[in-house]
């Protein structure tokens, strides 16, 4: 596999490569992992392995008020400056707190498709705080859609300035909806309206390893 670098950015280590379908992904050297152990069931050994998700880079040609929504609507905080890039980070400086806004001039807008990514998802810790951050979008002026029912989750969704697609999807009613915690994971559950589909979905998923079934029935 064809890799870029490693470089260093923001004071960590970066290996930039592409997967099958082309989308962009990046191998960080951080110290939020620390504390996190990696998988010890893995192709490679844990003390290699990948111990979660660092963030997300929003490309977009130039900064056309993105950064300050991500600051005033979306509570992030500034947290430095590299090059063409800003980045801001919510809560401690733990995996998936990191907003990284690339300023590309010129850069294509985003459209569907393979190789893409449609939207980036934030947390709401239940429907009372999903509204309320609902009505202040719409206090901005900003298009937001109504609450869309997921069956694991309730979502809105909206346009940041620079055009990328956010959610903010609720904790809540979670995946031990329809399934016990104990058996999560072993069947493939599909919300209602995707039930018709089930028999060609199974078809093009890829066939998956549970480690901890294996230990158990060994």
């Amino acid at each position: 596999m064809k890799y870029e670098g490693p470089t260093r950015r923001f004071d960590e280590q970066v290996l930039a490569f592409a997967d099958p379908d082309g989308l962009l992904l990046e191998l960080i050297a951080t110290s939020a992992v620390n504390s996190v152990e990696g998988w010890g069931d893995g192709p490679v050994p844990a003390e290699h392995a990948v111990r979660g998700v660092h963030g997300v880079t929003i490309w977009e040609d130039g900064d056309a008020g993105s950064a300050e929504f991500l600051t005033k609507m979306m509570g992030f905080r500034p947290k430095d400056e590299d090059g063409n890039r800003l980045r801001f980070a919510a809560g401690d400086a733990g995996l998936g707190t990191v907003v990284d806004l690339r300023r590309a001039p010129g850069f294509w807008r985003g459209s569907d498709g393979v190789g893409t990514v449609h939207h980036v998802a934030f947390r709401a810790a239940d429907g009372e705080e999903q509204q309320a951050r609902q009505e202040e979008i719409r206090r901005l002026g900003v298009a937001v859609t109504e609450v869309r029912d997921r069956t694991y989750f309730r979502s809105i969704y909206f346009r940041e300035p620079g055009g990328v697609l956010f959610e903010i999807a609720t904790d809540g009613p979670g995946f031990t909806l329809d399934e016990a915690p104990v058996e999560l994971g072993t069947t493939l559950k599909l919300p209602p309206r995707y039930e018709a589909m089930r028999q060609r979905l199974e078809q093009s998923l890829p066939p998956l390893r549970l480690p901890q079934a294996e230990a158990v029935d060994g």
